[in-house]
């Protein structure tokens, strides 16, 4: 518990989708409990800089995800934000050291005796230029093996956004969204927070 608010504390580790929905996370959970999101990149950055991203621990939830940098292919001088190419890049993280190293991940995640939430990798839109359509599912279905491995909860967000229109998105190709987006995106991971705090403590 956070002994200067009294309520819970809260960490979403993520990327840029992670941080566009946050705030929302902050308002519908006002008063419920303090939320805090930290951005990373890759399952390997992840891994490097955990401490970091943990701060001071005390965190009673921590809902997480690493997936649309693993699976990203980028060169560096292809012109696209990020410098993302799919057709001459190099990929973030090949599929098996995904596995790899977000078994490790998570096995440093547990031992913070905070209560965890997977969070599954948002859809790739189609005309992404770093990034395959369908990759997603092949990095979810690998993590997803992962978390039953460790009784880890999921929050399915690509179930979520595979069903998003256009308009919830915030361009063509783009795998970030609107405002009305990640509000959608927000109001369940709020709802699978709310579901951890109520639970039985973390063992």
């Amino acid at each position: 518990m956070n002994r200067e608010s009294k309520m819970p504390r809260v960490l979403n580790i993520g990327d840029s989708i992670t941080a566009g929905y946050t705030p929302f996370v902050v308002t519908i959970l006002t008063g419920e409990a303090d939320v805090t999101c930290a951005g990373t990149g890759t399952t390997g950055h992840g891994l490097e800089n955990l401490d970091k991203l943990l701060g001071g621990g005390g965190w009673d939830v921590i809902h997480f995800n690493w997936g649309l940098h693993d699976l990203c292919y980028r060169h560096p001088e292809a012109k696209p934000y990020g410098h993302r190419d799919k057709v001459n890049g190099t990929i973030g993280t090949p599929l098996d050291q995904y596995e790899t190293n977000l078994d490790k991940l998570v096995g440093r995640l547990k031992a913070t005796g905070a209560k965890l939430i997977w969070a599954t990798t948002t859809v790739v839109p189609e005309g992404e230029a770093g990034r395959f359509v369908g990759d997603e599912i092949k990095y979810n279905r690998v993590a997803g093996k992962v978390m039953a491995e460790y009784g880890i909860v999921t929050n399915d967000l690509y179930g979520l956004t595979s069903g998003f229109g256009k308009d919830m998105f915030v361009l063509p190709g783009d795998v970030h969204y609107s405002p009305d987006g990640y509000r959608k995106i927000a109001e369940q991971v709020a709802s699978a927070i709310r579901t951890a705090l109520q639970s039985q403590p973390a063992q």
